[in-house]
């Protein structure tokens, strides 16, 4: 379990309140560790497998077969592994880090085969990683239950693409998409529209089987066609309106012939209503909520007043930067929406549109590089922003810490947050600072988070 001084950096060291704020920090990564998220919403009773009201007798199925997808994989099958005991047959997790653990691999038990697929963008190992997992379901029949274990990062970790569109297509449109800041459940859509696995699509594969599956979302308002892409959920949206992302973000001319052919051509995805759910069970186990009201518990048993902003905060990472600085302002002024000392925390997933020649950073890291300004020798404030899978975006960082003092503190050294900003370089100016969070990947992956503190 990850602990306070995984979030150690500069500011939090010599702050007074530095301890108290990166227990709060702990507290919300602990409260959607995968393990226990899975444990509150999955339990058996003897052979009775209960799931957030569905029961399941275990003695009508020939074989219980796993497949776990995401940054949470290898915590949700260990913890899952363990709750069918014996009745698990078999299957396949699908995780993000190569350095998976000997003690991992112990949890999930060698029922279960671990590989690992590629992300942000899909890669080769995502393209096998998609088709064991094709293979994996294609082999059930009506006799079967499939526990299906969905996290974040599941969308680029498998791919299986549509005939027509190669995995270079697939790469094409994810970086593209990425760049021009447009929104996750944007990028989902699209994928949804261009892959086997995706928008129900796994669902559909499983031949017949009763499909049960528990869901870690990284998605503001946790829709579940967009958590992974949504590979046992109905597909509420069409081609058309993939098609219209494309236009939205002048995208259409500019990708490959094979993957607009696709988005003209392909068959619907499964669509709400459709017999095959009938079979399918989906729960969701956790989401930016469980992490923030925990924080929030915690940031109370340290003295100060805690207050939830929103959960699905969205939007230019700057902008947000803007709109959050001038509110945590406000309340170091007016005691409002909480008093001094407080704690107000705030959830979601911005985006960032990336300049002609762009540095090194992720959101989180963008988000506090245009605070800095908003906060320049503002005294009594701090601004923490917290990828909860512990991954910036292509960065090894987390987030990154904001005081009052920062803007004066990067000037000494030699540092330009203006023109950082403008070279989305946000990743070496708070290396420079010492105030880059690195508490390494967390094992889950509920979003971001930003809290704000008023001392």
């Amino acid at each position: 379990m990850i602990s306070a001084e995984a979030f150690s950096c500069e500011t939090l060291r010599l702050h007074p309140q530095g301890g108290a704020v990166r227990r709060i920090l702990a507290a919300g990564i602990q409260a959607v560790e995968p393990g226990e998220a899975l444990r509150r919403s999955l339990r058996r009773e003897g052979n009775r497998l209960l799931a957030a009201g569905g029961v399941y007798d275990l003695d009508g199925f020939r074989r219980v077969r796993l497949l776990a997808i995401g940054k949470a994989s290898v915590a949700m099958a260990g913890a899952a592994a363990e709750i069918l005991g014996p009745r698990l047959d078999g299957g396949l997790v699908i995780a993000k880090h190569a350095e998976i653990k000997d003690q991992d691999v112990k949890r999930t038990g060698p029922r279960l085969e671990t590989i690992v697929g590629g992300h942000p963008v899909p890669d080769a190992r995502s393209l096998a990683a998609g088709r064991r997992a094709a293979e994996l379901v294609s082999g059930l029949g009506p006799d079967d239950l499939l526990v299906c274990l969905l996290s974040g990062g599941g969308s680029a970790l498998v791919c299986d693409p549509l005939p027509g569109v190669t995995l270079a297509d697939l790469q094409a449109l994810t970086a593209a998409l990425l760049a021009c800041g447009a929104r996750v459940d944007e990028i989902n859509t699209l994928r949804r529209h261009l892959d086997r696995l995706k928008g129900g699509g796994l669902a559909r594969l499983s031949g017949g089987a009763t499909v049960l599956s528990l869901i870690l979302s990284d998605v503001v308002g946790n829709p579940l066609e967009a958590i992974a892409s949504g590979p046992t959920a109905p597909d509420p949206t069409s081609r058309a309106e993939a098609r219209s992302i494309l236009a939205r973000y002048a995208l259409a001319g500019k990708l490959p012939a094979g993957l607009r052919a696709a988005l003209e051509q392909a068959p619907e995805t499964p669509k709400p209503g459709e017999p095959l759910f009938e079979r399918v069970r989906n729960v969701l186990a956790g989401s930016s909520l469980l992490a923030a009201q925990a924080a929030l518990r915690q940031a109370r048993e340290e003295g100060f007043h805690p207050y939830l902003l929103r959960t699905d905060q969205q939007g230019e990472a700057r902008q947000v930067a803007f709109e959050l600085a001038t509110l945590l302002r406000q309340a170091h002024r007016s005691g409002q929406p909480a008093p001094v000392p407080a704690c107000i925390v705030a959830g979601g997933e911005t985006t960032v549109t990336l300049g002609p020649d762009p540095g090194l950073g992720g959101r989180n890291t963008e988000l506090a590089l245009a605070a800095v300004t908003e906060l320049a020798n503002f005294p009594g404030v701090l601004l923490v922003t917290l990828a909860t899978d512990g991954d910036d975006g292509p960065t090894g960082a987390a987030g990154a810490v904001v005081a009052g003092e920062s803007y004066r503190r990067a000037l000494g050294l030699g540092l330009d947050p203006v023109e950082a900003l403008r070279r989305n370089d946000s990743y070496p100016f708070f290396e420079a600072l010492g105030d880059l969070l690195k508490p390494g990947p967390t094992g889950t992956n509920v979003g971001d988070l930003t809290f704000l503190f008023t001392l």
